[in-house]
């Protein structure tokens, strides 16, 4: 009987640290997903890569258009419109922006950026519901358990995106393919820059320099997230020497 007590007694114990390994496991899943919402909502994001890649004169539409056109874009992955239907001027000349394949791979990416929406909400939840489960059963108690798995969540943040960056650095153009091959079923997404706009206007680099824009953004949370709580916990056990120490004088 009691070995059966002790053995219940491990299986609710590892029972109960599933859901708190999941929270900080959530925490880098909310941070990129997050960066990454954001990234594919950034009128800026999409403005600065046109002027930095000179996208007005390699395609001939003008940078007032270009701009018309991310806002397109971003207002097609966020309807559930279908087909992408996008027309603009290009060296004068109305006529639609993208051909059948492209029109296809960007149904695919909606698909994908979908996901990614569901992903961050889903963790943020996850993440809420948590904390609160935790102040309810444990009321103040909890805080420094908080701490303690965000600081943890945070540390694991900041660990892949080191682990994605030294990967990226040595070879990003192998990862991107590599990340299409996974991510797509087809090839719709193998498109020739002579002929499909899609990758004329946000060529590799563009892509480059919005990955490393999500990467800043997740690296700037996470670190809020780790020093703060990690303050909090340096904190509270220097406030706990303070009183020990006090009570030892007082004693002494």
């Amino acid at each position: 009987m009691a070995w059966f007590t002790r053995k219940t007694g491990v299986q609710m114990s590892r029972v109960g640290f599933i859901p708190w390994a999941l929270f900080i496991v959530a925490v880098p899943l909310f941070l990129i997903t997050a960066s990454v919402t954001w990234a594919f909502n950034s009128p800026g994001l999409y403005n600065d890569g046109f002027e930095k890649y000179s996208i007005s004169r390699i395609t001939g539409i003008t940078n007032s258009d270009l701009r018309q056109v991310g806002a397109d874009i971003r207002s097609y992955i966020n309807s559930s419109d279908e087909p992408m239907d996008i027309q603009t001027s290009i060296f004068g000349a109305e006529q639609d922006l993208f051909n059948a394949k492209e029109i296809a791979h960007m149904k695919d990416v909606k698909t994908l950026v979908r996901g990614v929406y569901v992903l961050a909400l889903g963790s943020a939840a996850y993440l809420l519901v948590m904390i609160l489960v935790g102040f309810i059963r444990q009321g103040r108690l909890f805080t420094p358990l908080l701490a303690k798995r965000l600081a943890l969540g945070g540390g694991l943040t900041l660990a892949m995106l080191a682990l994605f960056g030294a990967v990226a650095a040595f070879g990003f153009d192998s990862l991107f393919i590599k990340f299409h091959e996974i991510s797509f079923a087809n090839d719709f997404w193998q498109l020739d820059p002579r002929t499909d706009y899609l990758v004329r206007i946000f060529p590799d680099n563009f892509w480059f320099d919005a990955t490393v824009w999500v990467a800043v953004k997740a690296v700037v949370g996470a670190l809020v997230i780790t020093v703060a709580s990690s303050s909090y916990l340096v904190y509270r056990r220097y406030s706990s020497w303070q009183e020990m120490m006090h009570s030892l004088r007082r004693t002494g």
